[in-house]
């Protein structure tokens, strides 16, 4: 549901606070808070987590690490942060987002804020801000110590899940942490046929620690370690051997005790990608390449926040230095070896100051104000690297840097059972390092090489949402509409270049990033729940995306005319659901960008669970059946129309002592 949701991390009572920050929307991973689940409960993929938001729809290379999109945007045009740390990937392919280096194991609950009028910490964030929230036990007046395990098993890919974390909690002091492994098979599309290279193991381990040095002030520290291994990907040409991840960080937080300001909270933190890219497992490869990439983030933030009056403002400032390098080698036979670099280890510092200020206009009307300003400066480490682009390029410079922004305003008011919001902005992005310093990136989505172009200017958007919410008949039935629209000024995509030859084996050509004059991408959708009764509620949603680059031609990966429809009931502790989902056929489609039509398709999901309490520990149980009917499809968003699983049935358990 769309609107302003406040959210508070408070540690249990008489302990440190953390900001509270005003949120589009919470999809709930772990227990303990209001909010959206899914029906899989804890041992779901972040992927499958994510799709429960709204305008989130996820880019499909492989059966693991779906991209996240939202309102029909990238990665380049979101920010995703892990509390609110930086990570950047380290594959040119994106075969490894940010999200794939956590797992639900880790995470309390995963926030989203939808275009422009993004939380302070968010950088480029044109389309929207991912925020994953780690899981911590937090501060207890009384003594406190548990454990807890998962344990799952899907028949589509054979899929093997288990998790076990603890914690231990005391006023003093807290920690807790966890394992999670999971192991799946190539999958079975509709119809029975083999997806092949669709296979992925991974294991993550996290402990989050906390100490409490004076009433109001404490210490914490977090350690991620992530490590996915024989990754296939079927709608690409390359799988990989190992994506690796190390992520740390030591916070400071104090509470204060006056009336005015609320809580003051600074992070440093470090994280280290390793991704290699691996052919050796398929067959019939023309020339093997090794593709390796590194990705080594630092960085700092510090977060105030309080209120004053009517106001509630939040300042932060922040920093991160990045630096991302990735080479090939190709083999060819009876030749030497040839080299070159792809990504020319681009060291980017970034630093910037966003405020956010909720003011109460009246009992029932609010309006937030939220801006940043961010310098970021770049250089190309990589001589070689530098050299190379240089000859397309002449006269390009070693070091560039940018100036980017954004403002932002929305409005609420609530009136009797309806609640109406809008709101407006605009912000700024600079170029990623794909597209201002990529070498020959082959991309399989068109059959094209890339190459980044240091002249890029920075692209940019205004903004115009709206929403409305009307609940009647006692609150038993509601109903949204919710639109947006984004005008896009110098949007960067890549652009057909004749004078120069591919490099990659079986491709089309060349294409160049370059800025077109102005892009649109809009966004309507319907919503309504309906409660008729006591335990039963049936929902249901549409949505609708228009793209349009500065010809009329349509933008690629805009989603069709999609929708979703749940009936859920519940009676003690049972719990029954069935869903149908699909979209329509997909006509406007992106064909001058290389985009195939998509078709209709629509699935069935049944899901049941069960929960029950005994001798201080809690139990629950877990049973569906997802695409019922076998359907063979794919989404308009699998890439290379790679196809989604067929029937696939999953039991999990799980308890908590």
């Amino acid at each position: 549901m769309l609107g302003t949701v406040l959210l508070s991390f408070i540690f249990l009572s008489d302990t440190i606070a953390t900001s509270s920050q005003n949120l589009d929307e919470v999809v709930v991973v772990s227990h303990g808070q209001g909010g959206k689940r899914l029906a899989k409960g804890q041992v779901a993929t972040i992927d499958e987590h994510l799709q429960e938001l709204n305008h989130v729809e996820l880019v499909r290379r492989g059966s693991y690490a779906w991209e996240p999109t939202v309102n029909n945007m990238q990665t380049e045009r979101l920010s995703t942060t892990i509390d609110g740390m930086k990570i950047f990937y380290a594959c040119t392919d994106k075969m490894d987002p940010v999200t794939s280096y956590v797992e639900s194991s880790n995470l309390q609950s995963i926030t989203l804020n939808s275009g422009l009028n993004g939380n302070p910490q968010a950088t480029g964030n044109i389309g929207g801000a991912l925020d994953l929230r780690l899981r911590k036990a937090g501060f207890s007046s009384t003594r406190l110590n548990g454990l807890g395990a998962n344990i799952g098993y899907e028949s589509n890919g054979s899929v093997q899940v288990y998790g076990a974390d603890a914690y231990h909690s005391s006023q003093r002091s807290y920690v807790n942490g966890g394992a999670f492994y999971r192991h799946a098979d190539n999958y079975k599309a509709g119809g029975g046929n083999e997806v092949f290279f669709s296979q992925f193991q991974k294991v993550n381990a996290f402990v989050n620690g906390g100490y409490r040095v004076a009433d109001n002030d404490a210490i914490e520290t977090t350690f991620i370690f992530d490590r996915a291994t024989d990754v296939g990907y079927p709608a690409l040409n390359m799988d990989v051997a190992k994506a690796e991840a190390f992520i740390t960080s030591l916070s400071y937080k104090h509470l204060f005790l006056d009336r005015q300001l609320e809580s003051w909270e600074t992070k440093v933190y470090y994280n280290h990608i390793t991704h290699v890219m691996d052919d050796t497992k398929r067959p019939d490869v023309a020339i093997h390449m090794d593709m390796p990439g590194k990705s080594w983030t630092t960085g700092a933030y510090s977060l105030l926040s309080g209120s004053f009056g009517r106001h509630g403002a939040q300042l932060n400032i922040d920093g991160y230095y990045n630096r991302l390098f990735a080479d090939m080698t190709m083999y060819p036979g009876g030749a030497a070896p040839m080299y070159m670099v792809t990504w020319p280890d681009v060291g980017t510092l970034n630093m910037g100051a966003a405020l956010a200020d909720n003011i109460r206009l009246g009992s029932e009307s609010f309006l937030r104000l939220t801006g940043k300003l961010s310098w970021q400066h770049q250089r190309l480490n990589n001589e070689e690297g530098y050299k190379a682009l240089s000859v397309f390029f002449p006269g390009m410079k070693q070091e560039y840097h940018q100036i980017t922004g954004r403002i932002a305003a929305n409005y609420q008011l609530s009136i009797a059972n309806s609640q109406l919001s809008i709101g407006a902005g605009w912000g700024s992005r600079a170029p990623t390092v794909t597209e201002a310093y990529g070498y020959y990136l082959n991309n399989t989505f068109d059959q094209y090489d890339y190459i980044g172009n240091p002249r890029l200017k920075n692209e940019s958007a205004i903004e115009l949402s709206g929403n409305y919410q009307l609940s009647i008949i006692n609150s038993q039935l509601s109903i949204g509409i919710d639109g947006n629209a984004f005008i896009f000024s110098n949007y960067i995509i890549g652009q057909f270049e004749n004078r120069l030859s591919a490099m990659t084996v079986g491709a089309e050509g060349v294409k160049v990033y370059g800025n077109i004059d102005h892009a649109t991408i809009a966004n309507a959708s319907l919503s309504a729940e309906w409660k008729p009764v006591k335990g039963l509620r049936w929902s249901a949603k549409g949505t609708y995306s228009i793209g349009r680059d500065d010809e009329g031609d349509p933008l690629p990966l805009i989603a069709p005319l999609t929708y979703q429809s749940r009936l859920a009931y519940t009676t003690g502790n049972l719990g029954l659901q069935a869903e149908v989902k699909g979209h329509t056929r997909q006509t406007k489609y992106g064909k001058k960008y290389g985009e195939t039509e998509t078709s209709a398709w629509a699935i069935l999901n049944l899901s049941a669970n069960y929960q029950c309490s005994m001798v201080n520990s809690q139990w629950s149980i877990r049973f569906g059946v997802e695409n019922l009917f076998d359907k063979y499809y794919a989404t308009y968003s699998d890439w290379c129309n790679i196809p989604q699983k067929g029937r696939n049935i999953y039991v999990n358990f799980s308890f908590v002592l």
